[in-house]
């Protein structure tokens, strides 16, 4: 996507002109921020198409900075860290990174990742429309149904509080009941890129919509897992 506008939010000045430089000579248009209620101010203003945030910020952290970006926007967030426990990845993934990636890493990876989720982001808005144009703005699956014009789910008519993954998730299986797909299926189909991570990004948000939708989060009746290949939705 060449022109695309990037905004990369750093603190480490040496590391924030590393990224700068190399993504401006990839073709892409980039904006920077050391400060989170900087990168806050500079997204709402500029609507880039990606975001490239590190966690640990100064004044307002990364974290807070992605919850809040989530609630105003769909853009693409790539999350950096310098930890590398387990929690960090999770908890960025919950309030709607799309990605991330631990500190240090390779600059060419960083890129591959970039252009990954610009394509996606990219196909997204391609199938959005064409699903508006269609008029096909509700789909229905047993006692579930979502609208996707307001991007909400409803659950024998309580709406289901889903982060942006989980109802892209849910939609996907619903849209394909009883089919079963495999996790690598599932992290191109609906992250809609080539994930360099590993595939419990899946089942952890397998996880959070069970809590949310099932009666005995325990014993699935509808998220189903079929042991040794994936997950499927019974309704």
């Amino acid at each position: 996507m060449l022109g695309a506008k990037v905004l990369v939010v750093e603190d480490d000045a040496t590391l924030l002109q590393v990224l700068r430089y190399n993504l401006a000579r990839e073709g892409y248009n980039v904006l920077t921020a050391a400060e989170g209620d900087q990168a806050l101010q500079t997204a709402l203003r500029e609507r880039p198409d990606l975001v490239i945030l590190d966690i640990m910020l100064p004044r307002i952290d990364g974290l807070e900075v992605c919850r809040i970006l989530r609630q105003e926007m769909t853009v693409p967030i790539l999350m950096l860290t310098a930890k590398s426990e387990e929690i960090d990845k999770v908890v960025g993934l919950e309030i709607g990174a799309d990605d991330y990636m631990t500190k240090p890493f390779g600059m060419k990876e960083l890129l591959a990742r970039v252009r990954a989720m610009l394509r996606r982001a990219g196909m997204l808005n391609q199938r959005v429309a064409t699903d508006r144009e269609e008029a096909t703005i509700r789909v229905k699956a047993g006692p579930f149904e979502a609208d996707l014009d307001c991007r909400a789910v409803s659950f024998g008519g309580a709406v289901l509080d889903l982060t942006r993954k989980e109802f892209d998730l849910l939609v996907y299986l619903m849209r394909n009941r009883g089919r079963v797909f495999s996790r690598d299926h599932l992290l191109d189909r609906v992250w809609g890129y080539d994930y360099a991570g590993d595939t419990r990004t899946v089942d952890v948000h397998v996880s959070w919509l069970r809590r949310k939708l099932e009666p005995d989060p325990a014993h699935p009746r509808y998220l189903v897992t079929v042991r040794g290949v994936g997950y499927k939705f019974e309704a």
